[in-house]
């Protein structure tokens, strides 16, 4: 699978999690939940293994995905200070760094990784 049919998949599940997050909404669920069940599916989905596939993304990739971002605020699914798609993707990959080289319990020779 290249990299741009995995776009395309996390697309379309990202675009069904919506629809039944609006739908959920016009039911009368409350916003904080529909938020929460936002980032927690929707944004986890997106950001889930980037470290492998990222850099391997063309531009047209990339401002698709920044698209979905874009229609979760517009659709009031995501709070209006949400971080661009380039800022969730280098959060989440600092975030993996830093648990690699403070984590006590890693396999990985932390020597190397500081002189770097």
């Amino acid at each position: 699978m290249s990299v741009t049919e995995h776009i395309n998949n996390i697309i379309a599940s990202s675009a069904q999690t919506i629809h039944a997050l609006r739908i959920l909404r016009s039911r009368g669920m409350q916003t904080e939940s529909i938020l929460t069940i936002y980032q927690a599916v929707v944004i986890a989905e997106l950001t889930y293994a980037t470290g492998a596939w990222w850099g391997f993304t063309t531009a047209t990739d990339r401002q698709r995905l920044e698209a979905v971002i874009r229609r979760g605020i517009r659709s009031r699914l995501s709070s209006s200070n949400q971080l661009h798609w380039a800022e969730i993707v280098e959060d989440a990959d600092d975030n993996l760094f830093s648990q690699v080289l403070y984590n006590n319990s890693t396999i990985l020779d932390k020597e190397l990784i500081t002189e770097h």
